[in-house]
């Protein structure tokens, strides 16, 4: 794709990847993604706002083919997604300097053998100036990495935020036009890999409290030129309390332990609390980690296996512990043949999760009456835990 003019003298630069369904070897990605970079040409400079992906090199460097200098090269992300293309953009333009954080700079040089003498290196809230065009550098440490920074560009108003307030989305749209399919990508986005950093995103969104945002301008996805909503919902994501819904992962092997599932989803219902079940057979963890970013109530269905949980069990528990939703409560349900420590062993699995343990529910072989009503009794029991917190 041609590089695209967002206003007068800045440009979006980068590549649409319309064929990619995973990243890091781990996050789905159903809509594929972009990575953004961008341009501005000042009086006096012109600066490239991170590069992309090794893979889409190529785009990129077609895109340069009009540019005949480049002075810096911002790098908000040593991430190879953001900064893979830059050995090649300094071997075109041998005189750039790259603009990173210290940590930024120690890392980008572990990671693509940059040498020393290519970088600037600049203190958070540092300026550099390209003439009639200004870009104040502002730290935003662990979101989601911590040497990353966005830049503020201060006669335009714009952010170019890197991984915050990103989105996995391939589309030849340049600004946001679909306002709902982009909040659930953002969402999603958010859960994979801005969740358990979240004490750092309300630091460093209160930082940027300061600032008259008109546009923000992420690394992956739509340009945002309406930004108030996508802050308001990371506001929500990161502070708002947990909503009245039970994230319920779980998996069966012979029928039993979803007996149970679906018994205590009743009885759930019945209370009204909202629950989202995940099949962890079929499941979509990038579904499931979006539904735990609400998520007052936790509840993992496992059968035993060899004594323990089913490894799908303890793989969700694993995720759950790594994203460090806000849910508050927890409990598991499930079935075992014999005998096993399915519960022990999962609940030691969520060191990271500040919840409160709810009696679990474990049947031997076929639930029975009693089993079905120590459900009905956990369901009351979320419920007013629920109705005590006022989770709507």
């Amino acid at each position: 794709m041609n590089k695209r003019q967002i206003m007068e003298k800045i440009y979006w630069l980068g590549a649409v990847d319309w064929d990619r369904r995973l990243f890091d070897s781990l996050i789905p990605l159903p809509d594929g993604t972009t990575y953004n970079a961008y341009l501005v040409e000042g009086s006096e400079k012109t600066a490239l706002l991170d590069t992309v992906d090794p893979s889409m090199s190529d785009e990129l460097m077609a895109q340069l083919d009009g540019f005949p200098r480049i002075d810096f090269i911002v790098s908000h992300h040593a991430e190879q997604d953001h900064s893979g293309a830059i050995p090649r953009v300094l071997k075109r333009f041998p005189e750039a300097k790259v603009v990173a954080t210290p940590k930024a700079k120690g890392m980008l040089m572990d990671l693509l053998k940059i040498p020393d003498s290519a970088f600037v290196t600049v203190q958070d809230g540092e300026t550099l100036s390209l003439g009639d065009k200004t870009l104040k550098f502002i730290y935003t440490p662990w979101v989601h990495w911590p040497e990353t920074m966005v830049t503020y560009l201060q006669e335009n108003k714009s952010l170019f935020s890197c991984d915050f307030f990103g989105s996995h989305i391939a589309t030849t749209d340049l600004f946001v036009t679909d306002q709902g399919r982009v909040h659930e990508a953002a969402k999603r986005y958010f859960a994979e890999i801005m969740m358990p950093f979240r004490s750092a995103i309300e630091k460093n969104m209160s930082n940027l409290k300061g600032y008259d945002i008109q546009m923000i301008a992420p690394s992956h996805g739509q340009i945002y030129d309406r930004p108030a909503w996508i802050m308001d919902a990371y506001r929500d994501w990161v502070t708002g309390p947990p909503h009245n819904v039970v994230v319920l992962p779980f998996v069966s092997m012979h029928g039993s332990t979803r007996q149970l599932v679906d018994h205590l989803t009743s009885a759930l219902v019945g209370h009204g609390v909202r629950v989202e079940l995940f099949n962890l057979t079929v499941t979509d963890i990038g579904k499931l980690a979006m539904a735990l970013v609400d998520a007052a109530t936790v509840v993992v269905g496992a059968p035993t296996v060899l004594g323990g949980p089913h490894p799908l069990a303890a793989y969700a528990t694993l995720l759950a512990n790594a994203l460090r939703p806000k849910a508050k409560f927890l409990s598991i349900i499930g079935s075992y043949g014999w005998g096993g420590k399915t519960v022990e062993t999962l609940a030691g699995m969520i060191p990271n999760l500040k919840v409160e343990v709810l009696e679990p529910v474990l049947c031997k072989g076929l639930p029975s009456e009693t089993d079905f009503k120590a459900l009905d009794r956990l369901a009351g029991k979320i419920a007013q835990k629920h109705k005590d917190n006022d989770f709507k």
